[in-house]
């Protein structure tokens, strides 16, 4: 496939798979504060995950999700007293509009908790129209155990605690227990079981006050929640259950009764998320494909710890310059390279690169013998030509991404990195920002090391552009755990085009 034929199928699907990264943001969020309960039994393909026995009364709660005043979904909440500690249950049905095509979106909790309700255990789930995405994980000591993976396919993976952890969508069940005064507040190692991650949320307790719900005035505590750099409010009442919730993307939950939850949904979805997060250009840029270069001025950054500094991109005090890579003599020889790039040639529970389907189907399009540089070229090809490119509302898993051929940017960067590592190429995942029609939207792709470059090179399947061109602007590398920085940047980070190179 020449470079002009990469070109052409961009005009044709860029309008619906650049921008998609704002997808797997949001089902990462929607993993910190909402989940699905399925009525006292957990319905899985292995069988069926059994709450222990409960002491006391259940608590429950209804809400209803709305956007920007529009109805678009519901949850329901359970948590209860139990001889270990206590149990929680939280859960959403949602109507999600991504570039345009609606999906029905349910997030399924369930947890044990310990006495001072710390994270004991967990089931989770994350389904959509095409795929599933499930985690269950105990804690023993100071040590997770994760499971991952559909039945046949299940993984185990180890993570190290250095303190106890909390699940982010039980969080308001801890802050509602604790004792703070106006103007007091604590910080709380959450754990996001959709992508694996640990980030701490910061919560301050603004005081009392009086919140409509329902048409009532109703005396609730007021607290303002910080999470990596997203800002939320949460009223709850004297009895620690959740009022009212105002948080990303103009979303709000709010106490209702059952009947008022599950009453009304139809064919409501949310305004468009992608276009929501999407970040005005302020002049266009015409045929990015062709540009050299590109120099922009980025305000609003929240975190130091992006990785905007390196390989093709120079940045400083607020500058950030692209350069468009070219071929350069090899740094590393291959043995070297495996030496110094193990963690980009290795698997992880999501880019199962050493499972037997996706190494076969490597070696049906590489050649084993080949030089890496044409074998990354026909994977990245082979994923081009074979993915059918809609959004998806999911956790990227390359296996299941494999045998489902559909997907997003997200999709066809897990993909890519999950077969490049088993062609022996090493690959990363990245994310930031690519231009179309006017706006940079929220994307993936990947960073391939190959020698003939002299290094790094972006590689963006979703597009069919080896390298990408220079308006992909990289602010992480990492997989779902490491996107979740790019959560404080929606709504509050802009851009300023200084120069395009020719």
């Amino acid at each position: 496939m020449t470079d002009e034929t990469r070109r052409k199928p961009r005009r044709r699907w860029g309008g619906i798979v650049a921008g998609a990264g704002v997808v797997l943001l949001f089902g990462i969020l929607l993993a910190f504060r909402i989940g699905f309960w399925a009525g006292g039994r957990w319905q899985h393909g292995d069988g069926v995950y059994q709450p222990v026995a409960v002491t006391e009364a259940e608590s429950d709660s209804w809400l209803a999700i709305s956007q920007e005043g529009r109805k678009i979904g519901y949850a329901n909440r359970s948590f209860s007293k139990i001889d270990q500690g206590y149990r929680f249950t939280e859960g959403t049905v949602m109507q999600i509009n991504t570039m345009g095509i609606v999906q029905r979106l349910t997030v399924q909790t369930a947890a044990t908790l310990n006495p001072d309700r710390s994270l004991a255990d967990f089931h989770f789930e994350l389904a959509s129209n095409l795929f599933r995405f499930t985690a269950r994980g105990t804690v023993s000591g100071k040590v997770l155990t994760v499971v991952l993976g559909a039945p046949g396919e299940e993984r185990s993976n180890r993570y190290d605690l250095v303190e106890p952890i909390y699940l982010g969508s039980g969080i308001m069940a801890v802050v509602g227990a604790q004792e703070f005064k106006p103007g007091e507040g604590g910080t709380f190692p959450l754990f996001d079981p959709a992508s694996l991650g640990q980030r701490p949320l910061r919560v301050i307790f603004s005081g009392e006050e009086a919140v409509s719900i329902g048409g009532k005035l109703l005396t609730a505590r007021k607290y303002n929640l910080e999470f990596m750099g997203m800002k939320q409010i949460a009223w709850i009442d004297r009895e620690g259950t959740v009022l009212k919730e105002e948080g990303l993307l103009g979303i709000t939950l709010e106490r209702v009764s059952r009947e008022e939850a599950l009453a009304g949904l139809g064919d409501a979805a949310t305004s468009d998320l992608v276009e929501l997060a999407a970040i005005p250009s302020p002049r266009p840029i015409e045929q990015p494909e062709g540009a050299k270069g590109l120099t922009v001025r980025l305000s609003g950054l929240v975190d130091p710890f992006f990785t905007l500094h390196g390989d093709r991109q120079h940045y400083r005090d607020g500058v950030l310059t692209i350069r468009r890579e070219s071929i350069q003599p090899g740094r590393f020889p291959l043995g070297e390279v495996k030496r110094n790039f193990a963690a980009f040639l290795a698997p992880t529970p999501l880019i199962q690169s050493d499972h037997p389907k996706i190494q076969k189907q490597v070696r049906n399009i590489v050649d084993s013998e080949g030089v890496p540089e044409e074998n990354a070229r026909k994977i990245m090809d082979w994923i081009y030509q074979s993915l059918e490119k809609r959004p998806v509302l999911s956790i990227p898993n390359a296996l299941q991404i494999l045998e489902n051929r559909v997907g997003d940017c997200n999709e066809h960067a897990v993909l890519l990195a999950a077969m490049a590592r088993a062609a022996g190429i090493p690959a990363a995942v990245e994310a930031g920002l690519v231009y179309q029609r006017g706006r940079f939207y929220y994307h993936a792709w990947n960073a391939l090391y190959l020698s003939q470059w002299g290094g790094w090179v972006t590689a963006d399947a979703t597009l069919g552009q080896f390298p990408a061109d220079v308006t992909h602007i990289r602010l992480v590398r990492g997989e779902a755990d490491r996107q979740l920085d790019l959560l404080g940047l929606i709504g509050r980070l802009k851009i300023e085009i200084l120069e395009v190179v020719r």
